[in-house]
């Protein structure tokens, strides 16, 4: 036994009774047993679990769970029935605390303190950000208390809220580290006379006495600890892993009193009067009585991997909650109780079912607009329902636009079709040609947007089946012979879909890789500080603590798959090459890790998003004036002189650059609406075909075309152009495999400074130091009130200045540019998604745009938007996404077409996501890509395709 005499002292190894002195209170005499009460199961395979329970009479308790998509699971008991409640937030909630009736106070996930006063839920403004998980709160008050968490399980914090202010708690500076890491923290409880207990990871435990500092206190277990409770200043703590820990106060001592043949305590609880449990692993609860702990026998069948957490009400009756919370699965939740009634089981909201009819103004997007138009918007919506994988979608939109491109030329005696190239004739040719085209675009949607193929697909095939029937024609019909434009339009339909079912993209396994490929290197947990390569010149998947798509959709945590890895066999629109295995076109040498500019590129991420913050007040002008004019792979432009349609300069439009960096972030991600890149570039061609200063004439030459004949000619090279441009992109990243800045970032930190060898950690491969933006944690540097204060632990390591992350409300809060750790840089990404599941070289991005800015220009004659300008309006405050913003209104303009794929390249390097190289190099094979795409369609359009 070793006495306690300050927080230095030193425990020896103990057996199981081995015990630490500790300052305590009399063990009180234990409850009379009631023997009327009785354990019942009230509720089972909940679709979420529940994580904690609490309350403050028998009559008023509540249970909070996990969030599986619909909100945090939360019940509340007022002796009679239960009630669900919506607190207005998402995230799992992993503990409540109430305080009276009246008010209480739940946490958990995305940083979020949600006060409720008299049924009113307001989310209290944390220091943390999204990545931040509170798991424990114990106070006095509304207006005092503490709030205990980690990140990823590690780096654990401690949160003070005083009324007004939740702040940051400093921790002890002698707490054991992994690596830098500190250990998670798990649950706080406090006897309410001025001690505060603290456990988490590691067999963590710390003490705060009155109104001093919290203290570590050694303890002899490395076990998770993972809730602290007690009663009249006895204090248990429990835990486990591999052998249940409970340990008890008592006497001044706290005891090893550990279940034999149990792995796991996750729950314990007192009342009062000292009635105490414990619960854990397999539904196991134990009872205290005459001092030791004892099994109870409930007699009921519990389908659990854990009682996560248990409370013990006024007058002895117990509630116990859990379900499978030791996965990520947080799915079902069982609630127990004993007591003396009988308990309703409550009744669960089913989970919002996925929406499968078409809302009104989903079933025709554009009316007024050509029948082409109206069918491309058709698409476009059903892309952003989907996942969004742009190689798929571009493939999509080129059949589509082949489609009606087919069934538009079978009535012109000149054009050739594509895959038909049939010939009819009509005494209503334009009555013909809506007809034919709605059938052909009806066939090749209704196979391609599937619900087996497509996420949203049964809300997307009523869309179209629905607007089939506002046309006037019946979607049942599937003749596909006789001369009438309905046959044809299924022939074309289903010609395309047996055409192109081998054509490479392996559509029938629903896109799956069919190239056998495997990850040279391990995956990058983004959430952790630790990064292991085998080669850095190859991209490292990720493994994601939650995961969505760019457009919402959750796809599951765990490692990313790789999305697209067989797009260079697809057959495409106009490329050729002599072999199969070649790419179509040869982008040159592929950056390494060991090119002399690889500091460079990744120095340019770092420096970017260190601007990124709208505090900073550094204006730049964005005008067509200022901005853009850039010569081919460059950003070399210093805007344009003057506008050439009115003749005079541009106006300057002066924005933060913190504004405008997030929000060309954003805005180019995959589309303002979620259409992905090739959808992206559809959008703004509809929107120059609907500007009044576009005349309908190919090549700005001939005679003007109408609005059909124009939608349709743009559409199969635009979208020609864009499919080309997906095999292109991804049939390089499949050979070259570029690693993203995310793993060159965060290796090069890992290994230290490259600037200097006499200063400490120098290594020839690591990041360069460039002051106020990449530096070294020193003594100095890291003191109080110093510039890396918060990273004192890390002295010798790189920080950076960057995006300190997604913040944890989105809507009214921004993560901010702050001092991090190197070895933990993130890019301006949402959380769930972070960078694109495949390799970086080269930038999908880059060359869908610049190919779309080609066609553009080809097409119209001019590489000018109509009027010489093109717009979009990014409003104050609404706009942003990834956080609150922007700080003021953005007006993004561009003089012409590559000016607006310029910024969508460099785009992807504010937000993290690309090398300069992968940039540069993209537009210049997209370049490419588009003006074979305008000359192969131009053969179509002349009916000299087929010569």
């Amino acid at each position: 036994m070793v006495q306690l005499t300050s927080r230095h002292a030193l425990l020896a190894s103990l057996a199981l009774s081995a015990v630490v002195t500790l300052t305590g209170c009399p063990d009180p005499d234990d409850p009379a047993p009631d023997e009327a009460r009785s354990w019942s199961l009230v509720a089972t395979d909940l679709p979420a679990a529940l994580l904690a329970v609490g309350g403050v009479a028998e009559d008023d308790v509540w249970a909070v769970g996990a969030d599986k998509g619909a909100g945090p699971l939360v019940l509340h008991f007022d002796g009679a029935a239960w009630t669900q409640v919506q607190t207005g937030f998402r995230g799992s909630l992993w503990w409540v605390h109430p305080f009276s009736r009246r008010s209480a106070v739940f946490a958990g996930a995305n940083a979020n303190v949600l006060l409720w006063r008299d049924g009113v839920f307001t989310r209290v403004t944390p220091p943390g950000i999204a990545h931040h998980t509170v798991f424990g709160i114990w106070g006095r008050s509304e207006t005092d208390f503490y709030v205990v968490g980690s990140v990823a399980s590690k780096n654990g914090f401690i949160w003070h809220y005083d009324g007004a202010t939740l702040s940051e708690v400093p921790l002890p500076s002698d707490i054991p580290t992994d690596k830098g890491d500190i250990p998670g923290i798990f649950k706080v409880w406090g006897d309410g006379e001025g001690r505060v207990w603290v456990v988490g990871g590691k067999g963590l435990v710390l003490r705060k006495e009155g109104v001093g500092p919290f203290e570590y206190v050694p303890t002899d277990t490395d076990a998770t600890l993972f809730t602290v409770a007690g009663v009249d200043g006895r204090c248990v703590v429990v835990g486990g892993g591999a052998q249940a820990v409970l340990l008890e106060e008592s006497g001044g001592r706290l005891e090893h009193k550990d279940p034999a043949n149990l792995q796991l305590l996750q729950g314990v609880a007192f009342n009062d009067a000292g009635a105490g449990y414990a619960t854990g692993q397999s539904g196991a609860i134990y009872e205290r009585k005459g001092g030791a702990w004892e099994a109870v026998s409930t007699g009921l069948s519990i389908r659990a991997q854990s009682l996560h957490a248990v409370w013990v009400g006024p007058k002895g009756s117990v509630w116990a909650v859990g379900g499978n919370v030791l996965g990520a699965g947080l799915d079902g939740g069982v609630l127990v109780h004993l007591g003396s009634a009988a308990v309703p089981t409550p009744e669960i909201q089913a989970t919002t079912p996925a929406v499968t009819t078409c809302p009104a103004d989903g079933v025709d997007l554009a009316p007024g607009k050509s029948i082409a138009r109206r069918w491309n918007e058709q698409i476009l919506n059903a892309v952003r329902r989907d996942i969004p994988r742009p190689g798929v979608h571009a493939r999509n939109l080129y059949h589509l636009a082949a489609a009606m491109w087919d069934a538009w030329a079978a009535y012109d005696d000149v054009a050739d079709g594509v895959f038909v190239d049939d010939k009819r004739a009509a005494g209503d040719v334009e009555a013909a040609r809506a007809e034919a085209i709605s059938y052909a675009a009806y066939r090749v949607l209704m196979h391609r947007y599937q619900p087996s193929l497509a996420v949203g697909g049964a809300q997307s095939e009523d869309c179209f089946t629905k607007f089939m029937e506002k046309l006037g024609y019946d979607p049942t019909n599937e003749a596909t012979t006789g001369d009438s434009p309905a046959a044809l339009g299924n022939l074309i339909g289903e010609t395309i879909i047996a055409a192109t079912a081998d054509d490479g993209a392996n559509e029938a396994d629903n896109y799956k890789d069919t190239t056998g490929w495997t990850s040279v290197n391990p995956p990058l947990v983004v959430e952790g500080s630790a990064i292991t390569v085998v080669d850095p010149s190859v991209w490292q998947p990720l493994i994601l603590a939650e995961s969505e798509t760019q457009n919402g959709i959750p796809t599951g945590a765990g490692v990313q798959g790789y999305i697209g890895s067989n797009w260079n066999l697809v057959t495409p629109f106009a490329m050729t090459r002599e072999h199969p295995e070649d790419l179509f076109h040869d982008p040159g040498p592929f950056p390494a890790f060991d090119d002399a500019e690889m500091n460079d590129w990744a120095v340019e991420m770092v420096v970017k998003e260190s601007k990124m913050d709208p505090r900073f007040d550094e204006m730049i002008d964005i005008s067509p004036g200022a901005f853009g004019n850039n010569s081919l792979g460059a950003n070399d432009g210093h805007g344009h002189t003057v506008n050439p349609v009115t003749g005079q300069p541009y106006a300057p439009n002066l924005v933060k650059l913190s504004d405008f960096s997030r929000v060309l972030a954003e805005f180019w991600a995959d589309g303002p609406k979620s259409e992905t890149p090739p959808g992206h570039w559809n959008t703004l061609a509809n929107a120059v075909a609907d500007s009044a200063g576009l005349a309908r004439r190919i090549g700005g030459e001939g005679p003007e075309l109408g609005a059909l004949e124009w939608d349709v000619k743009m559409y199969l090279a635009l979208d020609g152009a864009v499919h080309d441009a997906a095999i292109t992109a991804w049939g390089v990243k499949r050979v070259s495999q570029g690693p993203r800045p995310i793993t060159i970032v965060r290796y090069k930190a890992s290994l230290g400074q490259s600037s200097n060898p006499s200063l400490p950690h120098y290594h020839a491969d690591g990041l360069p130091l460039v002051p106020g933006v990449i530096e070294l944690v020193t003594a100095q540097s890291s003191a109080p009130g110093q510039r890396h204060e918060r990273l004192a632990r890390y002295v010798g390591e790189i920080a950076v200045l960057g995006w300190r992350g997604e913040p944890g409300d989105r809507a009214s809060e921004v993560g901010g540019v702050d001092w991090v750790r190197g070895v933990e840089w993130l890019p301006y990404q949402r959380r769930t998604f972070v960078t694109p599941a495949f390799p970086g070289f080269v930038s999908g991005h880059s060359t869908f745009s610049r190919a779309g800015a080609e066609v553009l220009t080809q097409m119209t004659g001019s590489a000018y938007f109509p009027g010489g300008l093109g717009e979009f309006t990014a409003p104050e405050g609404s706009y942003l996404v990834f956080e609150d913003g922007p700080s003021e209104t953005v007006v993004l303009q561009w003089g012409t077409y590559y000016d607006a794929s310029d910024q969508a390249g460099q785009s992807r390097l504010w937000g993290g996501i690309h090398l300069q190289p992968d940039d540069f190099i993209g537009r210049t094979l997209g370049s490419m890509v588009g003006a074979d795409a305008v000359a192969k369609a131009r053969t179509y359009f002349d009916g000299t395709a087929r010569d």
